[in-house]
């Protein structure tokens, strides 16, 4: 075997860099690192583009999890703030330190009398508009929220309520995204913890390795090289319960499988809509159906899969491996027809 190209991502950048370097130290493996979601993606492009693909990659389970400021983890761009961008590797492979100002850097002259200014500026007084006195004990209303005793309305039937519920993206949301533009990569999730769950979760993603971040460099390179061999490898304590996260899983979706079965030919039409996010109006459109079919339709649909919201019913649809109706395709060009005279 040759040289592993080896990609770090994860942005807590003393932890990356230490690794990057122990890795790098093995005469066959070659790393490179970045500190967020979007810079391994174009680290894994770049790399691709010139023919040197990286081979693992090793991803923080929790990638994100601590969103930083704008010059947070990695410097402003989210990137592991190696010379010459994310995934470039220094000499030697281990990425470079880059040379930020941070605390102890020089002012420029006169900087104290800007600060004084702005210090006064800020001091002075801004007037606020008066408001209406509100007796004691009653509650204030938020600016643009509903009257003080009036519960927001929450449709159970509005697709487009859809967008908030997804889960924020984490290490095991970009491990499927690299898995399904990069095939040939091999994931190991690097995790705080021992979690059955998520690393369930993982697995079913693509990953085929889960290595705590408390273990020894031996362990790491030795799954790193195990999953080069098409292995897969967890830990023994964890074997037990991710078979039971698997096990439920298939449960789940089996009884998701059933429910989704009783559906009629148009329900399901109704349903794939509604996983796709489509509203009401949107589905009549596109089913050439009135607002009010639509509603009886997804209606029956919420009653047959014993769910209250669109929400629950688009989570057994997936579960049971409904895919999202496809979008809909561009109305074909008018043709104007031309009359020859005699």
């Amino acid at each position: 075997m040759g040289r592993i190209r080896v990609l770090v991502v994860d942005d807590h950048r003393i932890f990356a860099e230490a690794l990057a370097a122990a890795l790098a130290a093995e005469p066959d493996v070659e790393v490179g690192a970045a500190g967020s979601a979007a810079a391994a993606e174009r680290a894994l492009e770049r790399a691709a583009g010139e023919g040197r693909a990286y081979d693992v990659a090793l991803i923080d389970a929790d990638l994100g999890a601590e969103a930083a400021g704008p010059a947070g983890a990695f410097g402003a761009a989210g990137t592991a703030g190696l010379p010459g961008g994310p995934g470039v590797a220094g000499p030697h492979g281990v990425p470079g330190v880059p040379g930020a100002g941070g605390a102890h850097a020089r002012r420029r002259p006169g900087a104290e009398h800007s600060e004084e200014a702005r210090r006064g500026r800020a001091a002075t007084p801004v007037p606020q508009p008066r408001r209406p006195a509100v007796p004691p004990g009653a509650p204030v209303p938020l600016s643009g929220g509903p009257p003080p005793g009036v519960r927001p309305v929450v449709d159970p039937l509005r697709g487009d309520q859809l967008r908030s519920a997804a889960p924020p993206p984490d290490g095991i949301t970009l491990l499927a995204r690299l898995r399904r533009t990069h095939p040939g990569l091999r994931a190991i999730v690097l995790a705080t913890a021992d979690d059955p769950h998520r690393a369930a979760r993982a697995l079913h993603a693509g990953a085929t390795g889960w290595v705590a971040k408390e273990s020894s460099l031996a362990r790491l390179l030795a799954v790193i090289r195990g999953v080069l061999r098409d292995e897969t490898h967890l830990p023994p304590a964890l074997l037990t319960g991710v078979i039971r996260e698997l096990t439920t899983a298939r449960r789940d979706r089996t009884e998701s499988e059933r429910l989704v079965d009783t559906l009629t030919p148009r329900e399901k039409q109704i349903l794939r809509c509604m996983v796709a996010g489509l509203g009401r109006q949107a589905v009549a459109e596109r089913l050439y159906l009135s607002p009010h079919t639509v509603r009886t339709h997804m209606q029956n649909v919420l009653g047959k899969l014993g769910v209250h919201s669109t929400l629950a019913a688009v989570a057994v649809a997936r579960r049971a491996g409904v895919s999202p109706a496809e979008p809909a395709a561009p109305p074909p060009p008018s043709v104007v027809g031309t009359v020859d005279r005699p």
